[in-house]
């Protein structure tokens, strides 16, 4: 009978033990900058939210239900690193841009599928990360090699 009685108090706990790893929103509004992609197109110009601190960036887009077309997040991790993102609790379809401390695109991961749970990987070290609408780096022309402006890489042009 004691058996029983602890069974909601364990799952109590264990409930309470997952709810503690779901990351929080930053406690106030990130900083905005631009990001400006020449493309063969010409330049592709995004308003972004920058994520530069670890709360931020393991928040990122989550629980968003729109992102404007020109809209997007700068993931800076300040240095170069090999990185992997996912999509948990992330409503849209994103593409995710690749950057090199260079300020080129290595690599674009298109329409990554909303909620899912799939490691997206960079293909080498990256300085940062831009997140963007679906499909909108195949609409606008912005592949790997492409030169990205913006204050992140001020030390690169």
């Amino acid at each position: 009978m004691r058996a029983l009685n602890l069974v909601p108090l364990i799952a109590l706990l264990f409930s309470s033990a997952a709810c503690a790893d779901d990351p929080k929103p930053p406690p106030k509004p990130l900083p905005m900058s631009s990001v400006t992609i020449d493309t063969t197109f010409g330049h592709a110009i995004f308003k972004v939210e920058v994520a530069s601190d670890w709360r931020s960036q393991e928040y990122g887009l989550m629980n968003r239900k729109y992102l404007a077309p020109n809209a997007g997040m700068l993931f800076d991790f300040h240095v170069p690193e090999m990185t992997t993102f996912w999509m948990k609790d992330t409503l849209i379809p994103l593409d995710m841009i690749f950057l090199k401390a260079d300020g080129t695109v290595s690599s674009v991961a298109p329409n990554a599928v909303p909620m899912s749970l799939i490691s997206i990987p960079s293909a080498e070290p990256v300085r940062a990360v831009l997140e963007i609408p679906g499909g909108r780096a195949a609409a606008l022309g912005i592949y790997p090699g492409e030169k990205v402006h913006s204050p992140v890489f001020k030390d690169t042009h």
